[in-house]
């Protein structure tokens, strides 16, 4: 990523209990109950696609054709059926960093979620091996955003409305179900086309029903919305909302306009940049913008103000982009420059 590599977040986790004080944890009953239905579903799947696995290693079955991406817990391969000719793509998690519990469940996350055009399709095959778990979704051959920013720069405004709508419209689809996806990021996002008018999201191994109790264990990057960052209400942690999904559209969205994060951590006591932007967003003053925020047009500033909102109960949801499509993001070039000198 433009600026620096992005981490995952280290957490722990446990399940949210009926007799929570309600407003300590944040969620209405509904929104409870949401969240416990959809982890009752999971289980569910889970425990029926345990029993269904193909037993047999990969080669059997599918001829390997190239690498299409590989990070610390797996790979992903482009593979083609050995019968049909097919292709696929195959993510293969090896069982010594991998357990059968945690592949069922990413496995079963992404099958949840059904159709939507900027979710990464999920067939229905999961395979175990000697030596790793894999399962099947549809080929995307371009790779992941993170390769398409430019440093400094960005993407074109075309492309950046377009990313945008379609990752808002699929976390709004996630949250539908009753999840909190989680670990929004250009490593993420896989392109269909080298403009970028298509992307689609991948890797739902961190996503968590609604009200998942978790707590930060490790440091905060640019995506760690600050509420993570705080003591948790409860001794067992944070009961998670999609406004964590909010801010982190809205620090993917400034990286797609700029080619740089607006901070390294959403800490005042430790990164000046985040203390320069809470002081501008509660002036109001658009023309007063801290320095990497030079070249954004008011439409940009109202977004982003919303979506990093650092009060969760007051953060834009994610289909806020829908408000803002057609109108300059960035500002011309003569304007900038003005900016830069008042």
């Amino acid at each position: 990523m433009p600026g620096k590599q992005s981490e995952e977040e280290p957490l722990e986790e446990a399940a949210a209990e009926d007799g929570a004080e309600e407003n300590l944890v944040g969620l209405t009953v509904e929104e409870m109950h949401q969240g416990q239905e959809a982890a009752l579903a999971l289980e569910d799947m889970m425990a029926l696609s345990a029993q269904t696995l193909v037993h047999a290693e990969v080669d059997e079955l599918y001829q390997e054709v190239r690498l299409l991406g590989q990070g610390r817990f797996g790979r992903v391969l482009l593979v083609t059926h050995r019968q049909k000719g097919t292709a696929l793509a195959l993510k293969q998690l090896p069982k010594k960093s991998t357990s059968l519990r945690g592949f069922l469940y990413e496995f079963c996350v992404g099958l949840s979620l059904g159709a939507h055009s900027a979710i990464v399709a999920a067939y229905g095959i999961g395979i175990e091996s000697a030596n790793s778990y894999s399962f099947l979704t549809e080929p995307i051959l371009h790779g992941d955003l993170i390769a398409f920013i430019q440093p400094k720069v960005g993407l074109p405004l075309p492309a950046v409305q377009c990313c945008a709508t379609q990752l808002a419209s699929a976390l709004e689809h996630i949250h539908s179900h009753g999840l909190v996806y989680r670990d929004l990021k250009p490593e993420n996002v896989l392109v269909y086309d080298p403009a970028c008018w298509h992307v689609k999201l991948t890797d739902f191994g961190h996503t968590r029903p609604r009200g998942t109790l978790l707590r930060l264990t490790g440091p905060p990057i640019p995506y760690t919305a600050p509420e993570l960052c705080a003591p948790p209400p409860l001794p067992e942690g944070l009961p998670i909302q999609p406004a964590l999904d909010a801010w982190a559209l809205g620090v993917l969205v400034f990286c797609l306009l700029t080619g740089y994060f607006p901070w390294d951590q959403p800490l005042v006591e430790v990164d000046p940049f985040y203390e320069d932007f809470l002081i501008w967003q509660s002036s109001g003053q658009p023309q007063d913008r801290p320095q990497p925020w030079f070249g954004l047009a008011p439409a940009a500033d109202t977004l982003l103000w919303g979506l990093l909102d650092p009060h969760p109960q007051r953060r834009s949801p994610v289909c806020a982009i829908k408000g803002y499509l057609g109108q300059p993001w960035k500002q011309q070039e003569g304007e900038a420059e003005q900016l830069g000198k008042e």
